[in-house]
């Protein structure tokens, strides 16, 4: 049974269309990312999910029933502004929203001290959010999230101001509820953490949805044809005419192969174009990142959507 599931959802603010016929589920023990551009409408169907809006058509499914908010005390939401009281010391904090969670004081302040010893951040119990970092208060709303113990997960930019080492400790205590059975669903720019953590993604785009399905699901659809190449000397061989685009990092060479009926052969002349003017260390075919998908995709939506204003407007002029 899905935790949760969205079918045909729509929602207009005004005369602006926020989400349109939206439909995806996520099941226990998945991770699952919610992915788009800036006001695209993940954080308008992330409100619909936890009642914060209704929809204006369209389902929204909470623990196989009806939405009913009774059961967001299954649900942890980290939302991507900070709202937590400048004034008020970590600890008397993490127990008040752990109490609006229906926590007990004793049980909140236990939690939240275990949380914080996991989250490394117990130098920080005594102090006032003021005195904290964007970092160390994003850590703060990540426990906050998690002391009621949900079984939906819900985190709107969870990696915002963290630096590499606390990115990594968010990441794997993620893992870890997943682990647990815990549903998870993030949205992030971070196309690189969606690629890495996520079982499951749904990219949308003017409030539509582009492609849903299992990472290998949605990789599985686009050719082997991108070519990374380490090398030391000339980069002249990124001028070869099998490559459609090509990029030197630095000695790092990113290549996406031009159209072609063998993509193997394209890749082994220039392989052998490029063994002929430097030295190579690495060499290897691969399939697009999520990224390059990501922006493939939303930039032919765009493309498509001004094409179509430009004939209803040629069509008004007529």
């Amino acid at each position: 049974m899905p935790i949760v599931e969205l079918h045909n959802v729509r929602k207009v603010y005004d005369t602006k269309i926020a989400v349109e016929n939206l439909s995806f589920k996520i099941e226990p023990g998945t991770m699952f990312g919610l992915l788009g551009p800036n006001g695209s409408g993940k954080t308008s169907s992330i409100r619909m999910m936890i009642g914060i809006t209704v929809p204006d058509s369209g389902t929204v499914t909470l623990f196989g029933q009806p939405f009913d908010r009774k059961n967001l005390t299954r649900v942890g939401y980290l939302p991507e502004e900070r709202g937590l009281y400048k004034k008020m010391n970590v600890i008397d904090q993490l127990v008040f929203l752990g109490q609006l969670h229906g926590l007990d004081a004793a049980t909140a302040k236990k939690r939240s001290l275990i949380w914080c010893e996991r989250m490394e951040i117990t130098e920080a119990i005594p102090k006032k959010t003021e005195e904290l970092s964007k970092g160390m208060q994003q850590k703060i709303q990540f426990i906050a999230a998690l002391l009621h113990e949900p079984d939906l997960i819900i985190m709107d930019e969870p990696f915002s101001g963290l630096d590499p080492v606390n990115a990594t400790l968010l990441q794997d205590t993620l893992v870890d509820l997943r682990k647990e059975g815990k549903a998870v669903l993030f949205s992030t720019h971070r196309m690189d953490q969606v690629e890495k953590l996520c079982d499951e993604i749904a990219l949308i785009a003017s409030g539509q949805l582009l492609l849903s399905g299992s990472m290998r699901e949605v990789k599985s659809t686009y050719p082997r044809n991108r070519v990374q190449i380490a090398f030391d000397g000339s980069d002249a061989f990124l001028k070869h005419p099998a490559i459609e685009e090509g990029k030197n990092y630095n000695g790092l060479a990113e290549i996406k192969l031009a159209p072609s009926s063998d993509l193997a052969a394209a890749a082994n002349a220039i392989l052998a174009e490029a063994l002929s003017m430097a030295r190579i260390s690495r060499f290897e075919v691969v399939e697009p990142t999520l990224e390059e998908i990501f922006i493939e995709r939303v930039t032919a939506q765009t493309a498509a959507r001004s094409g179509i204003q430009s004939r209803i407007g040629g069509n008004h002029a007529a």
